[in-house]
This record gives C-alpha cells, sequence and structure tokens, in this order.
C-alpha cells in the first residue's frame, strides 16, 4: 500500500514538473511573440492582432535568416489553402495569408513554437506567429541595369562550357609561367598579362608568354562576331569561387584597361553588386554560362563586387524570368545556395592614359587641373545648393533666349488641356514662358515658376503667372481642377525632392482632378525608334548652334525639356526597404557629376547639360535683337557663355512607380512622347 502511494506521489510530481515545463514553454513562447510584434511595429509599421484573421507574421521564418521560400511553402502548406507568402528581402520574418480565419487559426497553433532545421544547414531555428489584419507592402519597382552594363544568356554550350574550365590547370606546378596565385577571397590565374595586386595595375611592358589560351581565343572572336564587344580584349584573368567566397567592390583601375570590360560565369550563377556613388546599389543575377558587358558609367563608375556568403537572394521565378536584376518583390524571393563558381574575365591593355568623364575616379586624372564640376548631393543643403547654382540661376541669367527657343506647344500637351471642362481651373507648376498659359481661353490657368525673369515674360504675354517653388506652392490644397508640370522634377537632385514635388501637385488637386506630369527619360532611343534630339544631332547645326549643345529646340513636337527652374522623382529609393538596398548610404568617392554631349545617348542619370548662350548674358529688358547675333556674323564667331543645368533624367517605370507611392491618387495613364516619360495621375 505504501509502495503504491509512493508512485502515486511519483506520478503527480512528473505530471506537475510537465504542467511547470508547458506554463514556462508558453510564456516564453508569449515573450516572443510580443518581441516580435515590437520588432514589426518599428520596423514596418504594421500591428499585430490579438483575434484571429487570415493572414500571419511568422518570425525566425525569413529570407535574413536563412529559411528558403520551398521550404517555407511547403511548411505553411500542411495547414490549409495558402493565398499569399511574402518574404522581405534580408528580413526575419514573412507573412503568409490563408483561404480563411480557420486555416490561419490551424496554422497559428501549430507552428507557434515549432522547431525547424533550415535546409541543410544543420541549423534549428524556432517559429513564432502573431496575428496582422492586412499587409500592405508597395509594388517592387523595377530596377534597371546601371547604365552601359549588359547581361547576355547561353553564351557558350556546355560542352564550351567543360572545355573552358579544362583549359585552366589550378595544380600545375608552381614555377609554370602562367601567372597563378591564391589569394584571400578566390583563386586567380592570369594570362596575357598579369594583374598585380600590389598597385592594381598590370605591367605593360612584360607580357606573359604564351598569350591566351586557344579556345578563349575562339571565344572572343565569336563574341566579336555577334557584337557582343567592339574590341578584341588581350588580357585575362580567372577566378575560382567556392561557396561562401567573394570580391570587395571595386572599380577595375582606369589606366590599366580600356572602356570595355567583359566577364563569363561558369560552374554556377551568382549574384553581383553594382554600386553608385550616391549610394544606389543594384543587384544582378549572373546566370551559369551568361556573358557581363561593363562599358560607359557601369565601367568607370560604379563599384561591382561579390558578397561572401553562401546563399544570395534571387527571384522564385523561373530561371528564364531571373536574368538581371534582382527586384525587391516580396512575393517571388527565394535563397539560392551557391557553388563552385569560375569567371573568365577579359580585358584590354590600355596604352594611353584615361581621360573619361569621371575624372574624381579616375587616377589617371587625379592632380590635374580640370574646370571643377559639382558632385552629386547627399543631404538636404547640398541638393539645395547645387539646384541653386545650377538649375534656378543658370534659368535667371539665359530667360530671354531660353523663351525664344519655347515656341511650339507638345501636342499631347494640348489635347490634355483641350480635354477639361469648360471653366476649369489648372495650374501650370513651372510655367516658363507660359507657352501653355494660353493653349485654351475656356480654362482659368495660372502659372508658378521659380525664375522671376521668365514670370515677367509671362506678364509680358498678359498671363497669370507668380513666382514660386515647386515644392511649395501658396495656392490652397484642393482648389485646382488639373495641374501640368511639364519639364520640371527632372531637375530636382534628390529622390526625396522629387517625390515631395509631385505629392505637392496631388496637394493642390481636388478629389477626381488630374495631373499631367512629364519629364525627361534616359531612353531617348526608344523601341527602335530615335527620338528627335538624337534624330536633330546634325540639322540646323548653323541656323541654331547655340541650341546644338543645349537641351531646347523649336521642333513641332519639341520633346526638350523646356521648363524652368524646378526637380526631378527617382523611384528605386521609394520603397519601405529602401534602407536595406543601399539608398541611405554615403558615397565611396567624391563623386562629380558628369557632363553631358549634346545630341547623344545618356551613360548617366545624373548630369549636367550645356546651354550655349550666344552674344553673352542678358539683361531683362534688353530685346533678343540687341543680344544675339545672326548666325555666321563675325561677332557670332568668338566663344559663347555656357551655362550647365542640372538634370536627373528618369529611366523606363521610374516616373509612374513614384506617383504609384503617393497615399490618395491613381496612375490614368502613362506614356512614352518623343524622348520624355509621362503619367496622368488622378486624385481620390
Amino acid at each position: 500500500m505504501a509502495a503504491a502511494s509512493q508512485i502515486t506521489n511519483m506520478e503527480v510530481d512528473r505530471t506537475g514538473e510537465n504542467h511547470l515545463k508547458v506554463r514556462k514553454m508558453k510564456k516564453k513562447i508569449m515573450r516572443k511573440q510580443v518581441r516580435a510584434q515590437h520588432t514589426l511595429m518599428r520596423h514596418e509599421g504594421i500591428e499585430c492582432v490579438s483575434h484571429a484573421t487570415q493572414s500571419l507574421v511568422i518570425a525566425n521564418a525569413g529570407l535574413g535568416n536563412g529559411m528558403s521560400r520551398q521550404q517555407l511553402l511547403k511548411t505553411v502548406e500542411e495547414y490549409g489553402l495558402v493565398e499569399a507568402l511574402l518574404m522581405p528581402p534580408n528580413k526575419p520574418y514573412s507573412f503568409v495569408k490563408y483561404g480563411s480565419t480557420e486555416e490561419a487559426k490551424k496554422a497559428f497553433d501549430a507552428l507557434n513554437g515549432k522547431e525547424l532545421m533550415l535546409g541543410d544547414s544543420g541549423q534549428n531555428v524556432v517559429l513564432y506567429c502573431n496575428f496582422v489584419e492586412k499587409v500592405f507592402w508597395k509594388n517592387a519597382v523595377p530596377t534597371n541595369l546601371p547604365p552601359g552594363l549588359t547581361v547576355i544568356e547561353k553564351v557558350v554550350s556546355p560542352e564550351e562550357e567543360r572545355r573552358m574550365l579544362e583549359s585552366i590547370d589550378w595544380i600545375g606546378d608552381e614555377d609554370a609561367q602562367n601567372a597563378q596565385k591564391t589569394l584571400k577571397h578566390r583563386k586567380v590565374k592570369h594570362f596575357g598579362y598579369e594583374f598585380r595586386y600590389d598597385n592594381n595595375n598590370v605591367d605593360k611592358d612584360k607580357p606573359l608568354p604564351g598569350g591566351l589560351p586557344e579556345i578563349c581565343s575562339l571565344f572572343l572572336e565569336k563574341c566579336l562576331k555577334q557584337g557582343y564587344i567592339k574590341h578584341k580584349p588581350d588580357q585575362l584573368t580567372v577566378n575560382q569561387y567556392e561557396p561562401g567566397q567573394g570580391i570587395p567592390p571595386h572599380i577595375d583601375t582606369h589606366s590599366a584597361f580600356e572602356d570595355e570590360i567583359i566577364s563569363l560565369s561558369l560552374g554556377a550563377e551568382i549574384v553581383m553588386d553594382f554600386k553608385h556613388p550616391d549610394g544606389h546599389t543594384v543587384a544582378v543575377l549572373l546566370p551559369r554560362c551568361s556573358l557581363l558587358v561593363m562599358s560607359g558609367e557601369s565601367r568607370y563608375l560604379w563599384t561591382h563586387g561579390i558578397t561572401p556568403r553562401k546563399y544570395d537572394i534571387i527571384q522564385a521565378s523561373e530561371p528564364g524570368q531571373k536574368v538581371g536584376t534582382i527586384t525587391a518583390d516580396v512575393g517571388d524571393l527565394t535563397l539560392n545556395q551557391r557553388k563552385t563558381r569560375t569567371s573568365f574575365t577579359f580585358r584590354k591593355v590600355r596604352r594611353s592614359p584615361c581621360n573619361c568623364i569621371y575624372p574624381s575616379v579616375c587616377d589617371s586624372q587625379k592632380g590635374q587641373q580640370r574646370q571643377v564640376q559639382p558632385s552629386f548631393p547627399h543631404n538636404e543643403m547640398e541638393a539645395s545648393e547645387l539646384e541653386q547654382e545650377y538649375v534656378h540661376k543658370v534659368y535667371e541669367e539665359i530667360a530671354t533666349h531660353f523663351s525664344s527657343t519655347r515656341h511650339s506647344p507638345w501636342p499631347r500637351i494640348v489635347e490634355f488641356l483641350r480635354s477639361l471642362p469648360e471653366g476649369s481651373i489648372v495650374a501650370d507648376v513651372g510655367c516658363g514662358n507660359g507657352k501653355y498659359l494660353g493653349i485654351n481661353k475656356d480654362l482659368y490657368m495660372i502659372g508658378c515658376d521659380r525664375s522671376k525673369n521668365l514670370v515677367d515674360i509671362c506678364g509680358e504675354k498678359n498671363f497669370q503667372a507668380f513666382v514660386g517653388d515647386a515644392l511649395s506652392v501658396p495656392m490652397r490644397s484642393g482648389s485646382c481642377d488639373a495641374c501640368i508640370s511639364i519639364a520640371v522634377i527632372h531637375h530636382f537632385s534628390t529622390a526625396e525632392r522629387r517625390l515631395a514635388a509631385l505629392r505637392e501637385l496631388a496637394r493642390l488637386l481636388r478629389p477626381g482632378g488630374t495631373a499631367l506630369i512629364y519629364v525627361w527619360a534616359m531612353e531617348q532611343e526608344y523601341k527602335n525608334q530615335k527620338s528627335k534630339y538624337l534624330k536633330e544631332k546634325h540639322s540646323n547645326k548653323n541656323k541654331e548652334e547655340e541650341i546644338s549643345s543645349g537641351m531646347a529646340q523649336r521642333l513641332p513636337g519639341d520633346q526638350m525639356p523646356e521648363s524652368s527652374s524646378q526637380d526631378s522623382a527617382c523611384t528605386d529609393q521609394l520603397l519601405d526597404n529602401s534602407k536595406d538596398k543601399g539608398c541611405g548610404a554615403k558615397p565611396v568617392a567624391d563623386c562629380r557629376l558628369p557632363v553631358h554631349t549634346n545630341r547623344t545617348s545618356f551613360h548617366s542619370q545624373d548630369l549636367l547639360v550645356p546651354w550655349h548662350l550666344k552674344g553673352g548674358t542678358k539683361k531683362r529688358g534688353e530685346s533678343v535683337e540687341t543680344v544675339l547675333f545672326p548666325a555666321g556674323s563675325k561677332e557670332s564667331q568668338g566663344p559663347s557663355p555656357v551655362f550647365h543645368r542640372y538634370y536627373h533624367v528618369f529611366c523606363e517605370g521610374e516616373l509612374e512607380a513614384a506617383c504609384r507611392s503617393l497615399d490618395g491618387v491613381r496612375v490614368q495613364k502613362s506614356y512614352y512622347d518623343q524622348g520624355n516619360w509621362c503619367v496622368v495621375l488622378e486624385k481620390l
């Protein structure tokens, strides 16, 4: 009897211990849940709720801590129909939406405190869940490749890949004539010329014996024939990367190699990170057997590197849809385990000093006396100063000449204004010389411009206009039926200021009101058609030479930015997770803004565009005839003053994405019009 009682007491003790463990575990889970709630609110502004909903946030189940989309999807699908699975890049949590609240509740009960092994890593994590009402995640902005960068798929066959890899002898004796090194971050072998890592250059007078492997020479001939490259390289560096290895961010030495640099990826795909001096980053997927071609800005100005890690974040789409930039689409990201990759990087050794348009990062030009150009603004004060010097002051100086080139309204803008109901109140923000203020006599139009001299010209034409800033228009909110902003927003020098200008337009509109916005396009050749800006390169050379190096022109469809002195809007940096993309990072160099060569394609989004002013600077009140000399006259032969205006040219989708990031508006339509990206937005 005593023994039975003792056994009973022991069972009671064990039961008590078990209950205690369960209570402790529940308390621990609750603490972790609360911590996860605070993290979510702090990082994303998303509030968790105590009642059951269709949507869960799962902590410790994100791309940032090694959970792949495939593994998480398989786990959460056990409890019901998954309508959406969102995995933000570099975050330790994910969001899942079920088909019903009951399914979400079932997953909540099963997954809270559940321990999982992360893939093949051997590392265990414990999941913690919370309910959320809705997850609002901004649409991913299409990210463009850096200017001058191209990725070409499947340039070699599997057989060619095998033969090229076998042509590199990594085990040969150390006295081999071809240079071979094992660096901290990878194995390296050189052909043609050895790259010296002590001075980041090549010894041009000491070529390596043997030249390039025969199969590599055949590959280069193929690239020339296909038009992938313009010049045949004479130097090859072969790098072999094991999983977890990488290469620090760098720019290939300007004085060592010519413009075009190409790199062939064999054995495995990789994500390479590119970074602009303004802090903007672009992650580019280089598929297996693809060729990366860097020229122009991407070669000279952007750093490129490979982050040491064992997994890359890539699109979860089919391989054919993954090529190019990695878009921060939270509904289409997963982890990809790295494998051994070998890169064949071909360069042409430079025989003369580099004279590129990026002197601040060019070793050939350091110490030389050059005209000082402004650098990319890194804060609000620098942006304001840049715009004051290279936008506002310039338009004050060139106002009369500028106005004389602004006669022909652009047809689609006229169409917009004539479509508005009679009696509509319309604001032209950045009206310039008032070219559009008198288009439709049935409208009440009022103009606003930062340039006093341009506003005075509007007054001479009996138009209603006042001096004002596009960032703070002195008009009541909701007072306008429509607004137009033509060639204005591209003059603002930071993403924040460009977005603020868009937001100000929306503020002026009444509900249901519309705004038409034009900005200059990076793509001056679109759908195999050159813009009039490029087509006019050789025309009217003697007739209007003062315009041939500026951006103004007298064309029926005048596609050139024609407005006054305001500024513009970027979008890669408008996402909530822009900090993760490096938008807030400090620049790698004090990079100067390049000066654009007129009537040519753009190689940089941020640049200075020259305006040649014949006859010197004019004062207000002087007529055009007193300051501009006839073409071909003796006086016109002298050098004309050159003014530089700041521009941010927009890539495809950039303006539209910026508009979509605003609250309370919708994009009615967007289109391309002779070298400009255009949007019509409506206030809700």
